[in-house]
């Protein structure tokens, strides 16, 4: 176990937390504060939760002598980003009744819910228990929710692609029972039953930090596959699904003013065949980052950090030797787009599809749109499945065409097809984290400040032609990446209030990353500069040459 004589901190939290249960039973009876005990707050994350507050009444709060105002964070598994009907009636009763009402889609293509007070953990849970619901390991230093291709008008092979995602987030599930008896009330096992228990996977500490796996189906890269810890590129020929390519070392979280620190994408490093093999081969990436990871400093504890350490030429010799062959060379594909399919459309079985635009995975019902009721209604009929894609928005799926109709006319009813078709190029490409007020990182707002900043932008781009440029942008409150800002033409990282770094020059497909063009920027420096960058680009651009790749050899690299 690598940097095993000078643990961090969180490293003796697990080792000592009796297969994550730590005394969260104990923190929960607490009923003297909202939060719960320092060393569980490390380990509910390895349930799915976060440990929250609501930042903008820090301050008031104080002022009278009062803690702050704590509240939980949970986080579905959801492998693929798949929901029932009955799943969402049910989601949508659960965050009107223990949560702020908002249901937020993630980039990791599920749902979280927020504002869940310490003594409505429990119920919640239980009936997303109900629902055949859980958050296990949505968090912590474990495999993370599994995402895949989102759209089944992708290919043929979506559903098996599906499937793979399910396999994989099932094999990779930690093997302790601590979620179901400290949230579901199950009883502990006996003494005789301990090695079901037994985990040979994450042993009793688990991996050095977050793992991601994202699986893509060439020729739209809407996973931003080579982002993940595990990237698997799905290799179809004569129509059949032959295999993958797998990419490893991807992450882009890094901390402001430490220079060890760096965004990073995958590195593809073989084929693998479709099957068993896979499960195995990726099980074994999984076991070098849990030996070769770093435990002492967690900043630099991601695979990413791993495989440049050891290097590439001997991570693969390590996978070698532990799976007793190597892996076959890469074979050839090739990304076209990064994007989702708005609007209504067909797949090869003949079912239809419509995806729906949310500005930042917000689901709710405002002066815009009555979003939520609306999806209320069109899962009552039972007509459609709920699929989220990893850019946060929402696809309406598997709907047979005598029903089209129906669904139709409930997106119609609520201005759901207007908004959708309305929404700017610019706009519908936007990620943003969520930042402020809730996220104990965030250095500046995110979601609740971008659509603004978008709105102005877009003055910008009218005035020079450019409003059908599909430009990607991305911002996020601090430097940790979750948006997936260094992998945008345009990329915002907060470093105050109201302050960003400006990044450009990533391209559209989420092959290159972008670099630090200007530090610091407030809202007035930002769209000043965004006004003579995209000036310039309008006159001086090739043909269709997107903004990315101008700006990477104009501005980045200054040829």
């Amino acid at each position: 176990m690598a940097g095993k004589n000078n643990l961090s901190p969180v490293e003796r939290i697990k080792k000592e937390s009796r297969g994550l249960r730590g005394t969260l039973k104990e923190s929960l009876k607490d009923e003297l504060t909202g939060a719960i005990r320092e060393d569980d707050q490390a380990l509910i994350k390895f349930h799915g939760m976060y440990q929250q507050d609501d930042r903008d009444r820090r301050e008031e709060r104080a002022s009278k002598k009062l803690e702050w105002l704590y509240s939980f964070m949970i986080r579905l598994r959801l492998p693929g980003g798949f929901m029932t009907p009955e799943q969402w009636i049910g989601l949508h009763h659960i965050a009107g009744e223990h949560t702020t009402g908002v249901i937020k889609i993630t980039t990791r293509q599920t749902i979280q819910v927020h504002g869940i007070l310490k003594s409505h953990i429990k119920p919640t849970l239980k009936s997303f228990n109900t629902l055949h619901l859980d958050s296990i390991a949505a968090c912590g230093d474990v495999n993370r929710n599994v995402i895949c291709s989102a759209h089944p008008k992708q290919s043929p092979i979506h559903a098996e692609i599906f499937d793979y995602a399910a396999r994989i987030s099932a094999m990779a599930l930690p093997k302790t029972r601590a979620y179901y008896e400290i949230w579901l009330d199950e009883q502990p096992l006996k003494a005789e039953e301990k090695q079901k228990e037994e985990d040979p996977l994450y042993q009793d500490y688990y991996l050095p930090r977050k793992f991601k796996v994202a699986i893509a189906i060439p020729p739209n890269n809407d996973v931003d596959v080579f982002a993940n810890d595990l990237g698997l590129i799905a290799i179809v020929e004569n129509g059949r699904l032959a295999g993958f390519n797998v990419a490893v070392g991807g992450g882009l979280g890094t901390t402001h003013g430490n220079s060890q620190t760096y965004p990073r994408l995958a590195t593809e490093i073989g084929f693998c065949e479709a099957g068993d093999v896979l499960l195995k081969l990726i099980y074994t990436i999984i076991g070098i980052q849990r030996d070769f990871g770093n435990r002492s400093d967690r900043k630099l504890a991601r695979l990413k950090y791993t495989l440049d350490n050891m290097g590439v030429e001997n991570f693969k010799a390590e996978l070698g030797k532990r799976l007793g062959y190597s892996l076959k060379p890469s074979r050839a594909y090739r990304f076209t787009e990064r994007k989702d399919y708005y609007g209504w459309q067909q797949n090869h079985e003949g079912k239809w599809y419509y995806t729906i635009f949310i500005e930042n995975g917000r689901v709710l019902d405002d002066e815009e749109t009555s979003l939520k009721t609306a999806l209320f209604e069109v899962a009552q009929t039972g007509k459609a499945n709920f699929r989220f894609t990893t850019n946060q928005n929402l696809i309406l799926s598997d709907i047979d065409p005598r029903d089209k109709a129906i669904i139709d006319s409930i997106l119609v009813r609520y201005g759901i097809i207007d908004y959708t078709r309305d929404a700017g190029a610019v706009r519908r490409n936007a990620l943003a984290c969520v930042a402020l007020n809730t996220c104990p990182l965030a250095l500046a707002e995110a979601q609740r400040y971008l659509p603004s900043l978008i709105t102005k932008m877009e003055r910008i781009l009218e005035k020079y032609g450019l409003q059908e440029d599909e430009i990607t942008v991305r911002m996020t409150g601090c430097p940790n990446g979750c948006a997936r800002p260094y992998a945008a033409e345009i990329g915002f990282i907060g470093t105050s209030y109201g302050f960003y770094n400006l990044y450009l020059g990533g391209d559209r497909l989420g092959t290159r990353l972008n670099k630090l063009y200007k530090e610091n920027l407030d809202e007035v420096a930002i769209l000043k500069e965004l006004d003579e960058l995209l000036a310039v680009y309008s006159r001086k651009r090739k043909e269709n040459e997107t903004f990315g790749d101008f700006a990477n050899h104009v501005w980045v690299n200054g040829k």
